[in-house]
C-alpha cells in the first residue's frame, strides 16, 4: 500500500506519468465535447466560409449560424468533424498536461512565473508537433458545408483524407494569373506535389508560433492564480472543482486574447488547400489578405465565439484534469 502511495506522489514515476496523461487526455475530450458546436461555427468564421460570413462579427451571429447549421444538417452538423477532434485531442491533451506537470514542472516549490510560461509553451509545442495532421483534417471536415455524404463520419473522414492527399495545382492559366499578382506558386506547387504529406501540415508554423503565447499564458495564469489563491499547505484554502473551474476560465480568457490573431492566420492557412490548392500559403500573403479585407479587425474575427468557446473549454479542461488526478490518486 505504501509503495503505491509513494509511486502516486512521485512525479517522475511511470505510474504518475501514465495516470496524469490519462486524466489530461480525458479532460481534453470532455472539454472539446462541451464546446463542439461553437468550435464548428468559429472555424467557419475564421476560415471565411462564404456561406457564413454574413453572420460573422456579432454575438447573435454565432447563434444564428448555429441555428442554420442545425436546420440544414441537424445535430450531426453541429458536431461535424468532432470524431476527428476527439481522436486528436486525447493524445494532444495527454501530452500537454503530462509534459507540463510531470516533466517540465517537477515540484510546486520550483515554480516561477517564467518557468510556468516556458513549461506551458514547451508542453503545448510538443503536443502540437505530434498531433498536428489530425488537427488539419479536423478543420477541413468542419469547414465543409455543402459536401455530400458528410453525415457518415467514416465516409467524411475518407473523403477529406483523399481530397487533401490528392490536391493538385491549379491549371496553368490560373497559375499565370497568380504569378502576375506577385505570387510565386510554381516552386511551392512542385514542393507540395512531390511531398504530399506536407499538405497535412498547412499552417504548422503559425500554429507553433501561436501556441507559444496561448499555452504559455494559459499555464502561467493557471499556476499563478492557484499559487495566489490556493497556496500549498494552507488548510483554509483547499482546491475544489469550483475553484478549478474559475481559475481555468480566467486562464482561458487571458490566453485567448493574447494569441487570437495567430489562430485566425493558421485557420486561413489550414484551409489553403481549398481556397488556394496551387501552393503553400505564406505568412506574408495570408496576413496581407486579412488586412486588406478587414483591417486589424480581421485578426479578431470570431473572437466573441472564441471567448464563448475557450473560457468554458479551458475551465472544464483544467477542472476535469485535476479531478481525474484526484480520482486516480495522483
Amino acid at each position: 500500500m505504501s509503495s503505491n502511495v509513494s509511486k502516486s506522489r512521485d512525479k517522475q514515476s511511470l505510474h504518475y506519468i501514465i495516470y496524469s496523461g490519462i486524466a489530461g487526455g480525458f479532460a481534453g475530450c470532455v472539454a472539446k465535447t462541451v464546446v463542439a458546436p461553437l468550435d464548428r461555427v468559429k472555424i467557419l468564421f475564421q476560415a471565411s466560409n462564404p456561406d457564413f460570413q454574413k453572420y460573422a462579427g456579432s454575438w447573435s451571429g454565432a447563434f444564428r449560424a448555429g441555428h442554420e447549421i442545425f436546420n440544414s444538417q441537424g445535430v450531426r452538423g453541429l458536431f461535424q468533424g468532432h470524431s476527428m477532434t476527439l481522436l486528436r485531442v486525447f493524445p494532444y491533451a495527454a501530452i500537454k498536461f503530462m509534459a507540463y506537470d510531470q516533466i517540465l514542472m517537477p515540484t510546486r516549490e520550483q515554480e516561477t512565473n517564467f518557468r510556468r510560461f516556458a513549461a506551458g509553451s514547451i508542453s503545448g509545442t510538443l503536443s502540437v508537433f505530434f498531433t498536428y495532421p489530425l488537427e488539419v483534417i479536423r478543420v477541413r471536415m468542419a469547414f465543409h458545408t455543402r459536401t455530400t455524404g458528410q453525415h457518415n463520419n467514416h465516409l467524411a473522414l475518407y473523403q477529406t483524407l483523399h481530397q487533401m492527399y490528392h490536391e493538385r495545382a491549379l491549371e496553368p492559366q490560373s497559375i499565370a494569373t497568380s504569378s502576375k499578382s506577385g505570387a510565386v506558386p510554381v516552386a511551392s506547387k512542385q514542393f507540395l506535389n512531390q511531398f504530399p504529406i506536407l499538405k497535412f501540415y498547412r499552417g504548422f508554423t503559425a500554429t507553433i508560433i501561436g501556441m507559444i503565447p496561448y499555452a504559455g499564458v494559459s499555464f502561467l495564469s493557471w499556476g499563478y492564480l492557484r499559487a495566489r489563491f490556493i497556496p500549498e499547505g494552507d488548510k483554509n484554502s483547499k482546491a475544489t472543482p469550483l475553484a478549478d473551474l474559475t481559475i481555468g476560465a480566467v486562464s482561458g480568457a487571458v490566453a485567448q486574447t493574447a494569441s487570437y490573431p495567430f489562430e485566425v492566420i493558421r485557420r486561413r492557412m489550414q484551409v489553403g488547400g481549398i481556397t488556394r490548392p496551387d501552393r503553400w500559403l505564406r505568412w506574408g500573403e495570408t496576413i496581407s489578405s486579412i488586412w486588406k479585407a478587414s483591417g486589424w479587425r480581421g485578426f479578431y474575427v470570431g473572437l466573441t465565439i472564441g471567448y464563448l468557446k475557450v473560457v468554458p473549454m479551458t475551465a472544464v479542461s483544467f477542472a476535469v484534469w485535476q479531478g481525474g488526478k484526484r480520482i486516480l490518486g495522483v
